[in-house]
């Protein structure tokens, strides 16, 4: 299978916030912000396998500041890392003032989607290029975030297994 570059399935989304979209106050509703990166870091793994990508994870959403009804939101979203089935994806969100002009990083998440056939069952993906240091960054972060995951797993498998050999936190 050939591989493909990170920059043949990057996408950006972006759209402006309304009264629907936030509480009284004016502040987006932290949901709004996490379905918004679900829909472009999904774009992102459906380019890459050119197949059906659902969500496996959402491994960490980490919200700098708030965004406001009027404000013009922009996420960005790239692949990390890619498995025999999985993709990692990187997204950052930003929010601009329209009428001042001030823009925040708001928001950044990595989540992993796994490709499925068309009978649903998850199905090999291309291997990812990497071209760039910064790439070469990401994705050296990505596997060791992917370490971590699959500690956490085998872990929480255990504890399904014995109650005895869990830690209370």
């Amino acid at each position: 299978m050939e591989g493909k570059r990170v920059k043949d399935s990057s996408s950006v989304m972006a759209q402006v916030m309304n009264p629907q979209d936030a509480n009284p106050a004016g502040n987006v509703h932290g949901g709004v912000i996490m379905k918004l990166i679900d829909t472009v870091a999904g774009t992102v793994a459906v380019r890459h396998a050119r197949a059906n990508a659902v969500t496996a994870s959402f491994d960490r959403l980490d919200l700098h500041c708030p965004a406001f009804i009027g404000d013009f939101v922009t996420l960005r979203a790239s692949l990390n890392l890619v498995g025999r089935t999985s993709m990692e994806v990187g997204i950052r969100v930003e929010s601009e003032n329209l009428i001042t002009g001030e823009r925040h990083h708001m928001a950044s998440a990595y989540m992993t989607y796994v490709a499925l056939d068309t009978d649903g069952h998850p199905m090999p993906v291309p291997p990812l290029i990497l071209e760039t240091d910064e790439e070469k960054r990401r994705n050296r972060e990505a596997k060791a975030r992917r370490e971590t995951r699959l500690r956490e797993k085998t872990k929480e498998k255990e504890c399904q297994l014995d109650a005895n050999s869990c830690e209370l936190a």
